[in-house]
């Protein structure tokens, strides 16, 4: 199966003649990561993940890559560099970010010893064993406090003990056309020097929701970046031209209504005129009656307290302020869930009835309309909301190819091949 390719941001000449880098993508999820570097001008020539949900996407949008899915435990990565054909220091980057959950510990001098950061390791074993020019390791912010920031420390030690220079850096994704408010932790590794992190490019701000990364690993913006950066996209921008639904309504096929577009509209859109997973789920009769009562930027504090859960009748009114939350059209959205539930966050949409469908979140993470996602509902969602906003990664990737390009470190043979 073969899904239509839409360039968010469409190449001149110039762009055409440079050389395809080479990727390989490590928990590669639905492939945010990938399709940002493909919008780039890279190509991927193998991704792992163990959801088979998510390999089935990423294949589907990814035709011709190799997407093999298993536990990256039980790879070989010599046996995948021989099959690729990959002389040591001839791959250009590998992308991805072990799942994070293994790093919360209490005793970080344990930490590459303890069972639960193996896929830490297997990533540094793909490191040791391909010699990537540069690397993409990507995490959540709350990294850089976990044992008082020794965790961090450990992870970057043993980047460095292979030779590889690294930036740190918490990106903020509206900073790169993308319309959420999402943080993310980026490593940047180059056996050549270090690669600064992509500028920003929108005028945002966001409230920092981790510990630890407040001061120099951030952008901070002020109103005089206003002036000379593009506007946030926000909600209203990137989802109001798609076809309006009821519960229950929907279809994982279906054809646009209105030609009424933004810019942002304009460049995710499917220029073969539909789009995929944009169904609207039914909500069960005591959350249908509490949306009603939230207002647009408004939350479970808006609804009477007779309605609320149990649990939540007891909480303060300062805790928890995303639950039961309804977007705003003239805001950025909320960190896009693994779960559109409106007890984790804010689904609620800002003008229709109704909570976020899989393309509304895809549109929120910048899928293009072309990008679908495979596999039951709750699986969607969950793949959506596991993936790295893909402007963001596409940023990135532009960043580490004029880094290549700074060191002359783009091969000559892929040169004169586009020449």
């Amino acid at each position: 199966m073969k899904s239509p390719a839409l360039e968010i941001v469409k190449p001149d000449k110039r762009d055409r003649l440079r050389p395809l880098l080479r990727t390989i993508d490590l928990f590669a999820g639905a492939g945010g990561i990938s399709e940002g570097f493909r919008q780039a001008g890279y190509q991927c020539l193998y991704a792992n993940d163990s959801m088979p949900e998510a390999m089935k996407t990423f294949q589907y949008n990814h035709a011709g890559i190799w997407a093999d899915c298993c536990k990256v435990e039980r790879v070989n990565p010599a046996v995948i560099r021989s099959k690729l054909k990959l002389d040591k220091e001839e791959l250009d980057v590998v992308v991805g970010g072990p799942p994070c959950q293994g790093f919360s510990i209490n005793a970080p001098e344990r930490f590459l010893t303890d069972p639960r950061n193996k896929l830490f390791k297997d990533y540094v074993r793909f490191l040791e064993e391909f010699r990537p020019k540069t690397f993409l390791f990507e995490n959540v912010p709350g990294l850089l406090s976990l044992g008082d920031g020794k965790v961090l420390d450990r992870i970057l030690g043993e980047f460095e003990r292979i030779d590889y220079r690294v930036s740190v850096k918490i990106l903020f994704a509206a900073h790169y056309g993308v319309p959420q408010e999402r943080w993310r932790l980026i490593l940047l590794g180059s056996r050549f020097g270090e690669i600064a992190p992509p500028s920003p490019t929108h005028f945002a701000t966001g409230r920092a929701n981790f510990k630890g990364g407040g001061g120099v690993l951030t952008f901070h913006l002020t109103e005089s970046d206003r002036h000379r950066l593009l506007p946030a996209v926000t909600v209203g921008e990137a989802i109001s031209d798609l076809p309006r639904l009821e519960m229950g309504e929907g279809a994982e096929t279906i054809g646009y209504t209105t030609a009424k577009l933004s810019r942002y509209a304009t460049e995710m859109r499917n220029p073969e005129g539909i789009t995929y997973n944009h169904f609207a789920a039914k909500l069960a009769k005591q959350n249908a009656e509490r949306m009603k009562h939230v207002k647009p930027g408004g939350s479970w504090r808006d609804i009477p307290h007779h309605l609320l859960p149990k649990g939540m009748q007891r909480a303060r009114k300062s805790d928890h302020t995303k639950r039961y939350g309804r977007l705003r059209n003239d805001g950025l959205a909320s960190t896009v869930m693994t779960k559109c539930d409106p007890h984790w966050g804010t689904v609620f949409l800002p003008d229709q009835e109704r909570s976020l469908t899989v393309r509304e979140a895809a549109r929120f993470q910048s899928f293009p309309d072309s990008y679908r996602f495979l596999g039951p509902r709750v699986s969607q969602y969950e793949q959506v909301g596991n993936a790295v906003p893909v402007l963001m990664a596409r940023a990135i990737a532009l960043q580490i190819r004029a880094h290549l390009e700074l060191h002359q470190a783009i091969p000559v043979a892929l040169k004169a091949a586009h020449g």
